[in-house]
């Protein structure tokens, strides 16, 4: 059991999945004040609010646009430090996105092994309810003998095969589909996987270098 003590280590622990640290280092002859005024365009872009306490500024976004060159991002802070000779901006931003890329996949793994499960407990149903109409249709097709035949113990006569009846009956068992089927589930589950993959590496790059030019100009 997880003591209180622990939570917040296991949180940072896998806060990586959809948190977004990283550092840039800011120009020599730029100070706090305009190195904010550089970057204040990125904040004035639809359901963008921020708020400036010191060398710290909280950023929050609610139903951003895909025009912001942040809306992956939902929440976060910049903040600058001094780094040796110079100081550093460090951000650390918070993205929902990447969190329901991550756990989506999850998602449609449990869909895939519930439909793995409804598809075995469907299988003996249907195998019953085929054993049933065929034992119907050989009791139809039965041929019966002339009494003075079946006396006289003559063989039974073979059952005449309906050749267009059979195709037609091969064709319907190929195009039924085989109960249920888990591959959607997976194909979907694999899909989220990718975007997740591709944003956790994609967006950190995507992010410093928007920084970098912005407060170079």
């Amino acid at each position: 059991m997880i003591t209180p003590a622990e939570r917040p280590s296991l949180l940072r622990l896998i806060a990586w999945i959809w948190h977004i640290r990283g550092e840039v280092p800011l120009p020599a002859s730029l100070g706090a004040d305009e190195a904010f005024d550089r970057l204040a365009p990125l904040f004035s872009h639809a359901g963008t609010t921020h708020a400036r306490m010191g060398d710290v500024v909280s950023v929050s976004k609610k139903d951003q646009l895909a025009q912001d060159p942040l809306s992956v991002v939902d929440s976060g802070t910049l903040r600058i430090v001094p780094a040796g000779e110079g100081a550093v901006l460090r951000y650390h931003l918070v993205s929902r996105a990447l969190l329901w890329c991550f756990l989506a996949p999850l998602l449609f793994l449990a869909v895939a092994q519930l439909t793995v499960f409804l598809g075995m407990l469907e299988k003996p149903k249907a195998a019953e309810s085929a054993k049933k109409d065929a034992g119907k249709k050989d009791k139809k097709a039965e041929i019966q003998l002339n009494p003075v035949d079946k006396f006289l113990g003559a063989p039974a006569p073979e059952k005449p095969k309906d050749d267009k009846k059979d195709a037609k009956d091969k064709n319907k068992t190929d195009s039924e589909p085989e109960g249920f089927s888990p591959t959607p589930a997976y194909v979907f589950a694999g899909i989220f996987a990718a975007l997740w993959l591709l944003g956790r590496l994609l967006e950190p790059w995507l992010i410093r270098r928007l920084f970098n030019r912005t407060l170079r100009g």
